[in-house]
């Protein structure tokens, strides 16, 4: 069976109606630019899906009518008649005007939807419009959109496969002159329109600043550092009030056990190494020690400050609001705006980050999210560790690893959009009104990701630790200790010794970044090694998870992308601060 031939789809209207940013949200990011045969016109195609088939959308140049008087006008009437379906992009806040080339395109008999663009503007400066007796008036469909914030897109779409597996015939319609054309607008105007004055409410001023870039990304930081703050808060309290005392209660439990065992393998797995003759759960690296305690003790404290002050966000009606600010920056990496959520998880903790990208639509981009998490966002456990090496040298030198992560971020974002085959969509997303958050809604939505995470992430990092243990005992660790010591003093410019504490990030990075102290490393070596640290591999909790999210080939590939990325950055970041 022959594939159905590619719809051709037309984006038309006035110019400064907002095409280019619904031509965005259609097609996503890869876009070709081209000259229009004979002339220095240029106007944008690219791909979209409708129904699970591929058609071509062409943003034709916006132009008042189809009576041309210029060679833009020329190439958009030239245009017309190559199309299968028209999109006519209309100023609802100056419908009057518009509507002259709306009339004119209706006249073509091509199947045909209205899009009104700016609809919140029309809230905001009192104008309503019945759509219903437009519709009506018109004889095609029409559809209310935000295009800055994507509200009104899906219904769009949804329009567009009505009208691709509808088997009616455009009715054909006679056409008129001129003055008819402003006679019938007059009327339309009158029938379907009402304007009234009225003032912007306090809440439509606030939805406003926190989606325009210019003051929107002031407030994103705000609100990001607010919930961090929150975070802490939260899980340090966790953590001292509840956690700790419990595993203190539990440490003799687990000293008897320690005792009963007699040393050897089942010994190492369960419990692990004795510290000075001790437990120790941090770096006893057992099943029933550091097992429980990172996960119970450690991670999931954080885990739920993190879920509790994403539900809010989310529940007030911020978060899709986020979402849309940075589409266009995530744009870049072949994502969307939906992938901050993973960044702002990640900061946290990794491994809900890791969980995250199941959010985004396809094996692309989830392979990019989950790629530039492991190889640039440090969770807050290592963050925390990193201030607390470097804060005594200076501000400067956490700057710099900060500044590191980001470039390595941004090139990584670049460059894997690019080599990584396959779409990356548009974001479709309503936003909602601001509101006072249910706390009964925040909390059951909390307990159940917190749930999600217990059931589904828990049993992977067992494993994780079982299988280091082993790889411990058969001494394979030690054996690629000294194996990684050529690149490690070679390359990056770091002790031999440092080796060592590079293994140990695979299990928990914050406790690895503790043990680049006494190494006697100068503060620019410290910069390189934790900077290392946090893109060579992600910590085993979030490795296993990822085992899950994108299977053992791309995770495989993701994982040589990650060793690849520290050997250059690490060589790099030697060059340029060490100068050796």
């Amino acid at each position: 069976m022959n594939a159905p031939e590619m719809k051709k789809i037309l984006l038309m209207g006035n110019p400064n109606v907002g095409k280019s940013v619904i031509f965005s949200r259609l097609t996503g990011a890869n876009v070709i630019v081209s000259n229009y045969p004979g002339t220095t016109v240029d106007f944008t195609k690219g791909i979209m899906r409708i129904s699970g088939h591929k058609a071509e959308l062409i943003d034709v140049p916006g132009v008042y009518s189809l009576e041309p008087t210029n060679t833009a006008e020329e190439v958009a009437v030239g245009m017309v008649d190559e199309g299968d379906i028209i999109i006519n992009v209309v100023d609802a806040t100056n419908l009057e005007r518009n509507l002259y080339q709306t009339l004119e395109l209706i006249e073509r008999d091509i199947p045909m939807i209205v899009v009104l663009n700016m609809w919140d503007e029309t809230k905001h400066s009192g104008i309503t419009i019945n759509l219903e007796k437009l519709e009506k008036m018109l004889e095609v469909p029409v559809v209310p959109t935000v295009a800055l914030t994507g509200e009104g897109i899906k219904a769009l779409q949804s329009g567009l496969k009505k009208i691709c597996t509808s088997s009616t015939k455009p009715e054909i319609r006679t056409k008129k002159p001129i003055k008819d054309k402003w006679s019938h607008i007059g009327e339309i105007i009158r029938k379907v329109q009402r304007v009234e004055h009225r003032h912007h409410t306090t809440l439509e001023l606030i939805s406003d600043f926190t989606v325009k870039p210019g003051t929107g990304l002031p407030i994103a930081l705000g609100v990001m550092l607010l919930t961090f703050i929150f975070i802490r808060f939260i899980g340090e309290g966790l953590i001292t009030y509840i956690s700790d005392p419990i595993f203190d209660l539990y440490m003799p439990h687990a000293t008897v056990f320690s005792n009963v065992l007699s040393p050897g393998i089942l010994h190492d797995i369960l419990i692990g190494r004795l510290i000075d003759g001790q437990i120790d759960y941090i770096q006893s690296m057992g099943l029933l020690t550091t097992g429980l305690y990172v996960t119970f003790g450690m991670v999931l404290p954080y885990i739920i400050a993190f879920y509790l002050g994403l539900s809010f966000i989310e529940d007030t009606g911020y978060l899709p609001r986020l979402s849309v600010l940075v589409d266009n920056i995530f744009h870049r990496f072949g994502l969307h705006g939906y992938a901050i959520v993973s960044v702002f998880l990640g900061m946290g903790c990794n491994v809900p980050g890791a969980l995250s990208i199941r959010i985004l639509e396809t094996r692309k981009m989830r392979f990019i999210a989950a790629t530039l998490l492991s190889i640039a966002v440090p969770c807050m456990a290592q963050t925390a560790m990193i201030f607390g090496i470097l804060g005594s040298y200076g501000i400067k030198y956490i700057l710099m690893v900060i500044t590191a992560l980001a470039v390595t971020y941004i090139i990584m974002g670049l460059l894997l959009k690019r080599i990584i085959k396959g779409e990356s969509p548009e974001l479709f997303c309503e936003i909602p009104p601001y509101h006072r958050p249910s706390g009964r809604a925040v909390m059951k939505k909390t307990w159940m990701r917190v749930r999600s995470f217990l059931i589904e992430a828990i049993p992977f990092v067992f494993l994780g630790v079982v299988i280091v243990n082993i790889l411990y005992i058969a001494g394979i660790i030690d054996i690629l200790g000294d194996i990684l010591s050529p690149v490690v003093s070679g390359i990056w410019g770091l002790p031999q010794a440092a080796a060592g504490a590079l293994l140990i990030g695979f299990l928990r990075k914050d406790v690895a970044v503790g043990m680049l102290v006494p190494l006697d490393m100068s503060p620019l070596q410290l910069v390189i090694a934790v900077t290392i640290l946090t893109i060579y591999f992600p910590c085993v909790a979030t490795f296993v998870v990822l085992i899950r999210e994108l299977g053992i080939k791309d995770l495989i590939r993701s994982t040589l992308l990650m060793v690849f990325t520290a050997l250059i950055i690490g060589g790099v970041m030697r060059i340029i601060l060490l100068g050796v």
